[in-house]
């Protein structure tokens, strides 16, 4: 075991402090990795809030992971020392299931172990990025090209994957017409993402006040919620429409929205249960579904992808003793659009 220092909520809704924890000795089949960076995820407040249900404390929050091989387990095959990489939402599952051995691991059918709040197969408890270093299965590792710097690749680990996996598996490409709702941490990914795959992409927001950004980030329109005549304008437009916020919405008003076979794809989670009513479905065959993040392979290709198209998330960089009043911030919507904590300030 090792020592290593971190920023954890010692109970629910308490302010984050600096604190050691300790990380398990390196395995066979570990990496060691110098964290370098730690992206703040809207889940990351739901679950320090106890937003989601009932949580583990000390809580170590950070799922969007950037960092330094340093040391490897004698059975490594895949990463070396001095390798850059990254860890995301699950550092292992059950790997037997039919969804882990289709690279679903985010669907193992017993449940993956997420970075944080949770319990390991060993017993201990996970806890996640906004520390010194972590111990991570390879096999649960993906490696960061060349091509992106860690700071803006750490949130692709979550906000990166978790809207490129849904646009993918909507088949969401050049002819395609494709709105996210929400311009935030999830929402600047997803337009960023659809407008590389060549989807003709609109933003719905509550206001326009983030429209130029908007339209920098690759959307070609931009509309207000808060106005009804959106909704009659845009009437039967969308083959896909992916809600990246966690607050309830006029489900029936946004699938009006949707051609006939379309969908909806939530990614933002509520603390709140939502209504829809049926009626707002069978009338043109749409569908109202969600995505959760996305496998290893998959989490590997958005990397490879991102690489290739230069995306890399916007981002605020901030030092460790801020991450309370960055919570604040994200909450308020004052953040464009992803905080990354440099992890050095631990």
């Amino acid at each position: 075991m090792t020592t290593v220092a971190a920023y954890a909520a010692p109970a629910a809704k308490a302010p984050l402090e600096r604190t050691e924890i300790e990380r398990r000795a390196v395995g066979e089949f570990d990496v060691l990795i110098d964290i370098k960076f730690a992206g703040i995820c809207h889940s990351d407040i739901h679950q320090v809030r106890e937003g989601w249900g009932k949580a583990s404390f000390p809580m170590v929050p950070g799922h969007e992971i950037a960092g330094i091989v340093t040391e490897v387990g004698s059975g490594v095959t895949k990463y070396a020392v001095g390798d850059r990489v990254g860890v995301g939402c699950m550092v292992d599952s059950c790997r037997e299931c039919d969804n882990c051995k289709a690279g679903l691991q985010q669907y193992c059918d017993r449940g993956p172990t997420w970075t944080y709040n949770d319990t390991g197969r060993d017993g201990t408890p996970t806890y996640g990025g906004y520390s010194e270093s972590v111990v991570v299965d390879e096999n649960y590792v993906v490696r960061i090209p060349e091509g992106l710097s860690l700071d803006v690749a750490a949130p692709l680990l979550c906000a990166g994957i978790t809207t490129y996996s849904p646009l993918k598996h909507w088949n969401v490409g050049p002819g395609k017409k494709v709105a996210v709702v929400g311009l935030g941490g999830l929402g600047h990914m997803g337009v960023k993402i659809a407008h590389a795959l060549g989807a003709e992409v609109t933003v719905l927001s509550q206001s326009l006040r983030k429209k130029d950004d908007g339209l920098k980030l690759g959307a070609d329109h931009y509309y207000a919620t808060s106005d009804p005549q959106t909704f009659e304008d845009l009437k039967g437009t969308f083959d896909l429409i992916l809600n990246t916020v966690s607050a309830p919405l006029d489900f029936s008003a946004f699938l009006s929205l949707l051609r006939t076979d379309g969908a909806m794809v939530n990614v933002g989670l509520p603390e709140e249960p939502v209504q829809i009513t049926l009626q707002s479905l069978f009338g043109n065959r749409r569908s109202l579904s969600s995505s959760g993040i996305g496998g290893i392979p998959e989490t590997q290709e958005m990397l490879d992808f991102c690489a290739e198209h230069g995306l890399g998330a916007e981002i605020e960089l901030i030092a460790a003793s801020e991450i309370n009043d960055a919570y604040e911030r994200v909450l308020a919507s004052d953040v464009r659009y992803r905080f990354v904590i440099d992890t050095a300030t631990i």
